[in-house]
């Protein structure tokens, strides 16, 4: 068993083309003997943003502070915390922080 506040968990920037002032905890991974799902949390600084892109496997995201915006295909649907997304696979998508940035958990399949 892993037990750890997640803040303890090491923060790594996002250094992907389209990424803006965001970093990513990689509170719960194969290292620490998962073999179906990643655990991920991501902090998005005011104003920052996520990629825009698609891949094969869903993300599920629970909003946990901040607020923004997810677009998916194009559309903005805002976000506050408490709120679910799901996003399908194959589906164009990113989030992006508002004033006061954005924090999000994202769980994500292995591949």
């Amino acid at each position: 068993m892993k037990h750890v506040h997640y803040s303890k968990v090491e923060k790594e920037p996002v250094e992907l083309d389209g990424a803006e002032g965001v970093s990513v905890r990689w509170v719960i991974n194969e290292a620490d003997g998962a073999k179906n799902f990643a655990m991920r949390v991501f902090e998005v600084e005011a104003d920052g943003r996520t990629p825009y892109h698609d891949h094969d496997w869903e993300h599920e995201v629970f909003i946990l502070s901040g607020s923004g915006f997810v677009c998916a295909e194009g559309q903005d649907t805002s976000l506050v915390p408490g709120d679910v997304v799901f996003v399908p696979g194959g589906e164009k998508h990113n989030f992006k922080a508002g004033s006061k940035g954005l924090t999000f958990i994202c769980l994500v399949p292995y591949q």
